[in-house]
Formats: structure tokens, C-alpha cells, sequence
């Protein structure tokens, strides 16, 4: 199985299965003299870490991180970047096999499990394998690395639609993400959406979710036409986490609602002698670079695949089927999606970064003179 790496100077390849011994990851060409902390990269899985309410999946995995290489640390416990391959480790300790034994020759309708089994001649039906939202993790630890990458840039996710429930613009508040179990910035919003929850996690069914993520302090010209396009592999990225289903940027399909006065971002010079955006329809980005904006974009998540609900479906051997899912699964695989999805942005712009100075050097701030 190949095509487990992505990215192009901030390269991240990852490893292992879900019920296997660990998972784990290798970053190769982070650049040298990047000063980060374990504790960080830990803080950015703690926030993924499944079994911490009762509307995540239940297995107890501490997700502990160990960098093996790739840095040196000095007395105070700062890890330093050395410029070569940074390879850490992350062990699974709550795997339960026997859980999935039912399903050994039965394929989950909605799952990678019927695709794994035609490409390949087998699967791993141990809670997915590598299809598992458990590889996850290790993009959310080479998400935190690459985010001291680009320093001035603040990376926040957040849940704005679970099932039918959406959230009120006008209730947005980033610190209320941080105090609520589905990363929602809408108080009144989180309200519905446990009661919501609670309702299909104990039918045994599941639901989908929608996540925005916003990256602000991008410097302007990120990417590349035609087909290096900031964009686009913002798009590839996200789409690569497990149960996405669309990605949008800015405006996104609602654009195709708009007329070209109500799309276009008019532009006006400021009293520093830069422009400014009147608005940001297009979500930080043109011709796939980067203008300077905020880059926002928004994902599909679908409901998780194994639910209790029975389903038809059909046996490796050819034969009709009823399946029943049991085991422990996120009742919205969305919510613990967030993190990831601020990692796979951080990864995207800082191999963007790196690509643009090994170009062009440092961009211009801005096409006009000072």
C-alpha cells in the first residue's frame, strides 16, 4: 500500500494500523533551529483524544507522543529541530479486537471496507486498519510541529453544523469553543446539539457534521498556478481525512447563488498604504494564491459507518447478509475531526511557505511601493 505521505518540502508520511501496536508518523523536511515543546505537541492531542465525553467513542487511548529523532533538547525541555527526519511514535493500548470478529467477513455499508477488500484481496477488519480515524493522530502531532512553521499564524477550527442543528453567526464566540465537547462557538447551539447527540448515540445510530477552519496572519502570495494552487491542496488535504465527503473555500458552493457584484471582494487603499478588502468571498485565496485574508474553509463530515441500526449488505464469499456494528464508535466522528482538520491547514501552509522561499525567496508584502 503506497501513497501514505503528503506534502512536498514539509513532507509527512504516517504508519500503522488501528488495533496494531502503534501508529506513528515522520516528518522530513522541517526546517532546522524550530523550538517547540513536547508538552505542545501533546496539548494538540489531548484535544483529539477519544473517551473524554460520552459523545466520542469510548476507548481510553492517552495518545502519548515520543519524538525519536529528528531534534535536540536542551536543559529545560526545548526540543530544537536538527533539519532532518523527525520520527515519533504513538502507542495503542485499548484495542479490542474480538469486538469486530462479527464483521470479519462482512462488509459495513458506507465503509472503506468493501473498497479496501477489491483493490488489495484483503482487509484488516480490526476497527479499520489503516482506513481508521485513528491514523488521525498523527497528523494532529505533525499538525502542531508545522504550525511553529509559520509563527504569526493562528490556526482555529470549529464544529458550525452537526446533523440539522447549524449554528448562529451572530452567537460566535471562540472562546466558548474551548468549553463545550463539540468545539461549537455557539453556546445555544452546543445546548441543542447534546440533547441532539444523546438522542442518536443511544438509538445506536450516528450523524454527519460540518467544520470550518480559519487560518488568519497569511502572508499574502502562498501557492502557485496552475496546479500548485493553495487551494487545491488545501482541498487535498482535507479531503484525505478519514469520512470527508466535500470541501469548500469561502463562499464555496453557496457562490453559485451569488451574482458577480455580490461576489467579487471589493478592494479599497488604507491609510497605510495597503488595500483592503471590503470583503472575503473567496476565503483568502485567488488563482490559487494567497491575497493576505483570512483562508477559511469548511468540510463534510459523514456519519460514522458503524451503527447498531442493522443494515443489508453482502459477505466476502458472495452471499446476502444483515450486519449489526457493535464495538465502541463516535456517535459524530465530526467532533474530534476539528483538531485534524487544523492540522492538515497547518501542514498545507507551512509546505507552502517553504515552497514560495525556496522559489522566490521572501514575497513582497504588497505590489506597491512603500
Amino acid at each position: 500500500m503506497s501513497f501514505n505521505s503528503f506534502g512536498h518540502l514539509f513532507r509527512v508520511t504516517t504508519f500503522g494500523e488501528s488495533h496494531g501496536p502503534a501508529i506513528g508518523g515522520v516528518i522530513d523536511g522541517c526546517p532546522p533551529g524550530l523550538r517547540f515543546r513536547l508538552d505542545e505537541v501533546q496539548a494538540a492531542l489531548d484535544r483529539r483524544r477519544p473517551g473524554q465525553s460520552r459523545f466520542t467513542t469510548q476507548r481510553r487511548e492517552p495518545d502519548e507522543v515520543r519524538i525519536l529523532s529528528g531534534t535536540l533538547a536542551e536543559e529545560d525541555g526545548t526540543l530544537i529541530s536538527t533539519g532532518t527526519p523527525i520520527a515519533f511514535l504513538i502507542e495503542n493500548v485499548d484495542q479490542r479486537s474480538k469486538d469486530y470478529s462479527a464483521i470479519s467477513e462482512s462488509y459495513r455499508p458506507g465503509h472503506a471496507d468493501y473498497a479496501y477488500d477489491v483493490k488489495y484481496g484483503l482487509r484488516d477488519h480490526r476497527g479499520g486498519g489503516r482506513s481508521s480515524a485513528r491514523e488521525t493522530a498523527v497528523r494532529v502531532a505533525a499538525g502542531a510541529i508545522a504550525a511553529k512553521v509559520l509563527p504569526d499564524v493562528t490556526i482555529t477550527g470549529a464544529l458550525v453544523q452537526m446533523g440539522e442543528i447549524g449554528i448562529d453567526r451572530a452567537n460566535w464566540d471562540s472562546a466558548e469553543i474551548g468549553r463545550n465537547p463539540f468545539f461549537c462557538p455557539d453556546a445555544q447551539a452546543a445546548a441543542r446539539m447534546a440533547d441532539y447527540l444523546d438522542g442518536i448515540r443511544k438509538s445506536g445510530s450516528s450523524v454527519g457534521a460540518v467544520i470550518e477552519v480559519v487560518a488568519e496572519g497569511v502572508p499574502p502570495g502562498l501557492g502557485a498556478p496552475l496546479y500548485g494552487k493553495l487551494d487545491a491542496d488545501l482541498a487535498a488535504a482535507l479531503m484525505s481525512i478519514n469520512a470527508v465527503k466535500g470541501v469548500e473555500i469561502g463562499e464555496g458552493f453557496a457562490s453559485a447563488t451569488l451574482t458577480g457584484e455580490d461576489n467579487a471582494d471589493e478592494m479599497r487603499m488604507g491609510n497605510d498604504g495597503r488595500p483592503v478588502f471590503l470583503a472575503n468571498h473567496a476565503g483568502g485565496v485567488l488563482g490559487g494564491i494567497s491575497t493576505g485574508q483570512p483562508v477559511v474553509v469548511r468540510f463534510a463530515v459523514k456519519p460514522t459507518s458503524s451503527i447498531l441500526t442493522p443494515r443489508r449488505t453482502v459477505t466476502r464469499h458472495g452471499e446476502d447478509a444483515e450486519i449489526v456494528t457493535k464495538g465502541r464508535h463516535d456517535p459524530c466522528v465530526g467532533i474530534r475531526a476539528v483538531p485534524v482538520g487544523e492540522a492538515m491547514v497547518a501542514c498545507v501552509l507551512a509546505d507552502h511557505f517553504l515552497r514560495q522561499r525556496g522559489q522566490v525567496g521572501t514575497p513582497p508584502a504588497w505590489p506597491f511601493p512603500r
